[in-house]
């Protein structure tokens, strides 16, 4: 399969490592990580110790036919990222967004519009960006794949690569799961400073619950329910994870973070319903206020 992975952080390269097993695999990126990757290739440490070479581009030049074009930038440099290649899609491209947030692939569908298929993918596997050319592999997990004609190739695809690739049977549920996840732990674990697992703390259920809570009534009036512990489940997924979180990677880095996307995004979804989120609300506040002071830099 000829692949393009646009958006080479974390989650973008040890994707475009992986699927380079079995693939064409183009990753592009910024400069420095694009230079050490064609010097040296990708170096993936942490559960698995392996430099993968495969070839890295600053820029989308040209995109053959039937590619297979994997979103992994952050949402909120999702615009850019695909008004830049829109003249160069192709009727056989797919774009499949493997991003956070809530409905993130309806900024791809807007500039796209009818010049290729857009599907959403959701996974919880954990990365880290050490430096340009190294990425740091930190947890497994899956992707979960939105039903389409071409959806169960990719899938397969991704499951032979070691990626546990599936098609989802309900993605917007899948979404809204990682969403809840998500809101949970990235604003506090950035708040916090701490690595994912600390969150898992039962000291801080009171404040998980009505995260999750206020996540969990937008969602069900967006016509998606759930019947889950989301306290219990979120603690036990994250309580021996080493991971930290791409929202504190975000703050450490001075770079803008996708809180509009997450909690931001659920308390404004909440007003459109009349479901009051004060506990998102706020914590959309304070990382607000902590990228625009650069506190941790």
């Amino acid at each position: 399969m000829r692949i393009i992975v646009l958006g080479a952080g974390a989650i973008g390269s040890l994707y475009g490592a992986k699927l380079s097993k079995l693939n064409d695999v183009t990753l592009i990126g910024r400069k420095g990580h694009v230079d050490k990757i064609r010097k040296n290739g990708l170096k993936i440490t942490g559960i698995e110790n392996e430099t993968y070479k495969l070839r890295a581009a600053a820029r989308i030049s040209k995109i053959g036919e039937n590619t297979l074009i994997l979103l992994a930038t952050k949402v909120n440099s999702s615009e850019k990222a695909i008004s830049g290649i829109r003249n160069l899609l192709r009727k056989d491209t797919t774009i499949l967004c493997l991003q956070n947030g809530l409905y993130g692939e309806n900024i791809v569908k807007k500039i796209v519009k009818n010049r290729c298929l857009v599907l959403r993918a959701v996974t919880n596997f954990g990365a880290a960006f050490l430096e340009p050319g190294i990425v740091k592999y930190n947890s497994r997990s899956y992707t979960a794949i939105e039903k389409s004609p071409v959806s169960a190739e990719i899938a397969e695809n991704f499951r032979n690569c070691g990626l546990n690739g599936y098609v989802s049977e309900n993605i917007r549920q899948d979404m809204w799961k990682k969403l809840i996840l998500n809101c949970v732990l990235n604003p506090v674990s950035a708040i916090l400073k701490v690595e994912n697992r600390y969150i898992a703390d039962e000291r801080l259920n009171p404040l998980k619950g009505m995260i999750a809570e206020e996540c969990a009534a937008v969602a069900k009036k967006d016509g998606i329910s759930f019947d889950v512990d989301f306290v219990k489940e979120i603690n036990e997924a994250i309580k021996d994870s080493r991971n930290i979180s791409s929202m504190q990677q975000d703050i450490i880095k001075g770079k803008k973070t996708e809180i509009d996307y997450l909690n931001g995004a659920v308390a404004e979804l909440g007003k459109k319903y009349g479901i009051g989120c004060p506990a998102n609300e706020a914590l959309a506040m304070i990382i607000k206020d902590m990228e625009n002071k650069n506190t941790n830099v």
